[in-house]
């Protein structure tokens, strides 16, 4: 097999792992946010909960959860699975996964800010909510972007755990081309694929973090 047609082949998968990077940061971003809210919350019962949350999905492999989400439905409620679900089960327990790590980035950033500026933007007249969309949040992403950096670059190497579910993302489609063909070269353009993709992800987050860098 030529080396034109192993990436054709692997394109499709390609834009697979893409796929699940894009859609897992879309969905547990905001999600992480919610959760770190609830974290912080001075309702007991939402603060438990959501701590209970974050532990559970830190604790346990991304593996495991991804399995407990697709075979989950069929086991508890009796829903017959369909092959289509597979996606869908990969983009829910990504997704729910990054935001329990998204939650606590966030809580340590909000929870690092002087308790001062809030009684300052109060002073000032400052609603509650406010003073966290126009006062903390900007700096409080300034200060996350390095733990949210490493977080991005790590979901680009696991979206290869998506081969659990039987879907044919890059590294699953580079497993089965080497193993009919007998080559190595699949995982050597699968290993400069992430590579690459890894490098472009630390740029665009290095540039951002620059930009926002306005006591340099």
């Amino acid at each position: 097999m030529n080396l034109s047609v192993m990436l054709q082949q692997l394109s499709s998968g390609m834009l697979v792992s893409i796929e699940i990077f894009v859609l897992t940061l879309v969905f547990s971003l905001p999600l992480g946010l919610v959760i770190c809210f609830g974290r912080m919350s001075k309702i007991t019962v939402l603060r438990w909960l959501s701590s209970a949350y974050i532990s559970i999905m830190r604790g346990t492999p991304l593996m495991l959860q991804l399995m407990v989400v697709y075979f989950g439905p069929y086991f508890i409620f009796g829903v017959r699975i369909t092959k289509s679900y597979s996606i869908i089960a990969v983009l829910i327990g990504f997704a729910i996964n990054y935001a329990a790590y998204f939650a606590e980035i966030y809580r340590g950033g909000i929870e690092s800010m002087p308790v001062g500026q809030y009684e300052a933007a109060k002073l000032l007249g400052y609603s509650k909510a406010q003073t966290f969309i126009h006062i903390i949040l900007p700096q409080v992403v300034k200060r996350i972007l390095p733990s949210i950096t490493n977080e991005v670059i790590t979901l680009v190497k696991d979206t290869s755990l998506a081969f659990v579910l039987a879907v044919s993302e890059m590294f699953t489609i580079a497993k089965q081309i080497a193993s009919s063909q007998t080559t190595m070269m699949p995982f050597v353009v699968a290993a400069l694929f992430y590579y690459i993709f890894n490098l472009l992800v630390a740029v665009v987050m290095n540039t951002i973090e620059r930009k926002l860098n306005y006591y340099r």
